[in-house]
């Protein structure tokens, strides 16, 4: 049996592993990313970051040519951090590989345990390093990857337990981590949320350049993460090693693995798992706020129910996003992702178990798809006719081409503002969302009509 011809990847619904590094690696305070390899790899990643985040972000590089492709690029990546540590003093440098040193052979920890032996006598910074080849992953595996660095390289002693709780977010917006932030601050929670962009990728505006901007995790509160009374981590679709599974088999903290809280069912598993982790109960806001979400679903159903949608973005985000549409009856006909064997099928399965006997023409299953491109997408989602496309901006040259609306959520977001600022998490961010499909949807019959509605 022949194979069938390779076709080669357009228009990627994923991108580059070390760009999802150093999105981490800029949550954590005083910090720096620093990618080893060509100095083309940081302009891209800059580009993308800086169009999305509408904030000047500084990334630096060993910036190899074909000299250090042939004989190594250690003498490159010692300059490099040498330079980055007189401009900017950092407090940590975040040392991502690129596919180019990955491929030639580059012993990167040999390399740093050089470097802190030639220049032990100079106020280093700490130095984290992770493995993210472009060829071997993602962005959210690049992301995940920096912060189990984090949580490994820094945090390896125990320290007393202080009932504090950790956090590990996954890749949600500044405003989801504000949104968290808020929630610990009611709840009476000391906690450790890694990595927090909340001010780092969405910094006010001041009159002098900062060369890094303040805020984001601090190298102490990762150093005492092994303290804490547990971890919650968010995602259905991660990796076997993480940060929390790190901090549990080294120090025995218990890791409460849940997904994105988007949606009422998943925001109420969030909340619970904070009720049961702290032994308080949830703010009365919180209860206000989730009884509003229950109004809107009231209200909104009638507009939304039924249509069709396809879904698409990193992994984690796609099963949060289906939980969500299945409660306001949004039928999902195609779910993709550019990461592979993730598990996206199963975690859907999960999130939107029980619905079938409810709404058992909604919670149908929806074709799910890993490791695909746009290219795949289109192919297959066209003949779904989907009425609705819910992604990031790569999605919009199909959406137009179907005539359909395109919902912007996750990463990135090229062509509109207020990536950064997007809610998605909890309560709020379910309300946030139902209301911008909603909208959407109605905006969308208007523009068709030749009369027009002024009343709906």
């Amino acid at each position: 049996m022949s194979k069938p011809n390779y076709i080669s990847t357009t228009n990627a619904c994923k991108l580059c592993t070390p760009l999802g590094a150093a999105m981490a690696f800029r949550g954590v305070e005083g910090a720096i990313p620093f990618l080893h390899g060509s100095q083309g790899c940081a302009t891209y990643m800059r580009r993308y970051v800086i169009s999305h985040f509408r904030e000047p972000v500084d990334i630096a590089s060993s910036a190899l040519g074909e000299k250090q492709a042939v004989y190594g690029g250690a003498p490159n990546l010692k300059k490099g951090m040498l330079n980055v540590m007189k401009k900017y003093e950092p407090k940590l440098i975040g040392v991502a590989t690129t596919c180019l040193t990955e491929t030639i052979g580059d012993d990167v920890p040999r390399i740093l345990k050089e470097f802190h032996d030639e220049f032990g006598d100079l106020p280093l910074p700490e130095i984290v390093e992770v493995s993210t080849p472009s060829y071997n992953g993602t962005h959210t595996d690049g992301w995940h990857g920096a912060v189990r660095s984090l949580v490994a390289q820094l945090c390896t002693q125990p320290c007393t337990p202080d009932g504090s709780v950790n956090i590990l977010p996954n890749m949600v917006s500044c405003e989801d981590i504000r949104h968290l932030k808020d929630i610990c601050s009611d709840f009476g929670i000391q906690a450790t949320i890694l990595p927090d962009i909340s001010e780092t990728l969405d910094a006010p505006s001041l009159e002098d350049y900062v060369r890094i901007p303040s805020g984001g995790t601090t190298v102490e509160a990762i150093r005492g993460m092994s303290g804490a009374a547990a971890t919650v981590e968010f995602g259905r679709c991660l990796p076997q090693e993480t940060g929390g599974t790190v901090l549990e088999k080294q120090f025995g903290v218990p890791v409460k693995r849940i997904g994105l809280p988007i949606g009422l069912r998943e925001s109420d598993k969030f909340f619970s798992t904070l009720e049961d982790v702290t032994g308080k109960p949830m703010p009365m806001r919180y209860g206000l706020e989730r009884g509003r979400l229950v109004d809107a679903y009231v209200d909104g159903h009638k507009y939304v129910f039924g249509k069709r949608a396809i879904v698409y973005g990193e992994e984690d985000l796609v099963a949060g996003l289906c939980a969500f549409l299945a409660e306001i009856g949004v039928k999902v006909v195609l779910a993709g992702t550019g990461s592979r064997n993730k598990g996206l099928a199963k975690a859907i399965s999960e999130v939107t178990s029980g619905l079938s006997r409810e709404m058992p023409n909604v919670a149908e299953m929806p074709i799910v798809r890993e490791g695909v491109d746009f290219h795949d997408i289109a192919e297959e989602g066209e003949s779904l006719k989907p009425d609705l496309l819910i992604g990031h901006s790569k999605g919009y040259q199909y959406a137009k081409a179907w005539n359909i609306p395109l919902i912007r959520v996750g990463f990135p977001i090229h062509d509109r503002f207020g990536g950064q600022r997007i809610l998605h998490l909890g309560y709020k961010g379910a309300l946030n969302l139902f209301d911008n499909i909603v909208n959407t949807v109605l905006t969308k019959k208007q523009s068709d009509s030749q009369i027009g509605y002024g009343y709906l």
